[in-house]
């Protein structure tokens, strides 16, 4: 058993939610209750169907009658009950998740987050721990149910007939295992196909969106958008084959509840003429309920099967890197007042764990500044999206940094100018103009020590010199008194300072 633990993601992403247990069993009882009622409903309904049949003093059916409103009632509120119950542990527990991811990814290594896009930390946290905690509704919960009245069926069914009871035993296995075990291979079949397809289709749309002036003056934008297409359509081709599965699973249920009544009104016609015509009824009626418990195995199935990768996910966020694969720790060189220096490498070199290692030697956070070359933009003014690093900053401070990184035309343009909102964020600008308005937000920060990452990309070559000098010049941007660390992919023509070569380091 604590080899499974070891090897199965889904067991460490459960314990990563830590789901309030009373709760988690508070709801099965619910789910129980709600599901036993259906089923005490069929059977009484069938007694009352039968035993009416006979024509006997109305009196001998108002008790039934009054369990039968009873018990469809009951079932209504129970059901109810056991999502309020069910939904409160998953929310309650996906939150606990999404603290213990934040405080794991705080107190880990830097390069562990600066290496993921926001999109990623985002995708995993809010996804995949969501995926987690549907694991709890959608397939605990259902699974655990499903086994008390499936047993409780054949049960009952078995003290009437042990053949019926036999029947439905197997009848219910076929529902409850192989029907669930196609539907998991069907989910696990397209999450390859998605993992295949996904990021394809995503890099080519995502290349339109995001430089489609560009390729329009190149005259490649159909050409991208086209490629985005054709991928799509392989990727929709590619899911449908992986769904075939899916398509035997979802027939199983219906072909297992069709034998097991057949099987069963066999068994009911052969001792027909020694049981009870209401107990007959009860017998034909009765598995037909029970397949209700069995309904929703093939989702928790898919769900278990979408936890267990989301949670590989989240173990791949949080879990450290083995100590063979690390990279030798960086030893930055000191830094004085006035410094000017250069981190220089092509991406992946560690570039931005150098800026952090630097950052890391001045552990006074109002000592040292870092501003990502991801930085956020907000959705809301520019004013307020330069007032992030300094809040007391005049408009005049404001448009002095803006009007320095070559941002004079662009705000001044705006139809309120420094009060424009920036519907969406950083939608609302060019790639270009996102580095520049960065680079104003550092402007205005005041703190003595500033760390750039990456300033000038998707800037034009003569545009991305003139700022580098600009910045790296002791007299220009930031002015003597600061010190400027940069990580670039390149040195302009001219520029000298200080150069730090984190994979030579």
């Amino acid at each position: 058993m604590s080899s499974l633990f070891r090897t199965d993601p889904l067991f460490a992403g459960l314990a990563l939610l830590r789901p309030r247990l009373p709760r988690l069993a508070m709801a099965v009882g619910f789910g129980a209750l709600s599901l036993g009622c259906a089923l005490a409903l069929a059977a009484v309904s069938a007694w009352l169907i039968t035993r009416a049949w006979q024509m006997p003093p109305i009196l001998d059916l108002a008790v039934a009658v009054v369990a039968v409103r009873a018990l469809g009632i009951s079932r209504g509120i129970l059901g109810y009950c056991e999502r309020l119950a069910s939904h409160d542990v998953a929310l309650r527990a996906a939150g606990t998740a999404r603290v213990s991811v934040y405080r794991a990814l705080a107190g880990g290594p830097a390069d562990t987050v600066l290496r993921l896009t926001q999109g990623d930390i985002a995708s995993r946290v809010g996804a995949s721990v969501d995926d987690v905690a549907d694991v709890l509704v959608r397939a605990v919960v259902p699974i655990a149910v499903a086994s008390i009245l499936s047993t409780a069926a054949v049960l009952v069914v078995a003290v009437i007939s042990p053949v019926a009871g036999l029947i439905l035993l197997v009848c219910l296995l076929l529902a409850g295992g192989l029907a669930p075990w196609l539907a998991a291979r069907a989910a696990t079949a397209a999450e390859a196909v998605a993992v295949q397809h996904h990021s394809d289709r995503d890099t080519a749309v995502l290349l339109a969106l995001d430089h489609a002036p560009e390729l329009r003056v190149a005259g490649r934008l159909d050409a991208v958008i086209a490629e985005a297409g054709r991928r799509q359509q392989k990727w929709g081709a590619a899911a449908d084959r992986a769904a075939i599965p899916a398509a035997f699973g979802a027939a199983a249920p219906v072909a297992a509840m069709g034998a097991c009544v057949v099987g069963v009104l066999v068994v009911a016609v052969t001792f027909a003429a020694t049981l009870a015509p209401t107990t007959l009824a009860i017998l034909a009626l009765l598995p037909l309920s029970a397949f209700e418990s069995t309904a929703a195995l093939p989702a928790a199935a898919i769900q278990l099967t979408r936890g267990r990768l989301a949670a590989a996910r989240l173990h791949d966020l949080i879990a450290p890197a083995p100590p063979a694969r690390r990279r030798p720790p960086i030893r930055p060189p000191d830094v004085h007042p006035g410094d000017r220096l250069a981190v220089l490498g092509p991406s992946g070199c560690g570039k931005t764990t150098a800026l952090m290692a630097i950052a890391a030697q001045h552990e006074n956070p109002t000592a040292a500044a870092f501003f990502p070359e991801d930085g956020h933009l907000f959705d809301t003014t520019v004013r307020d999206n330069l007032l992030v690093a300094r809040g007391d900053a005049t408009d005049g401070e404001v448009t002095a940094a803006l009007d320095a990184v070559g941002l004079h035309d662009w705000w001044r343009g705006l139809p309120d100018g420094l009060s424009t909102i920036l519907t969406g964020g950083a939608a609302a600008l060019s790639a270009g103009q996102r580095r520049r308005l960065l680079l104003a937000r550092a402007l205005v920060c005041d703190l003595p020590i500033v760390l750039l990452d990456e300033p000038t990309e998707h800037l034009d070559a003569d545009d991305s010199d003139r700022l580098l000098r600009e910045v790296l010049d002791p007299d220009g941007l930031f002015g003597p008194g600061r010190t400027v660390v940069v990580a670039t992919h390149h040195l302009p023509r001219g520029v000298t300072c200080p150069v730090l070569y984190p994979r030579q380091s």
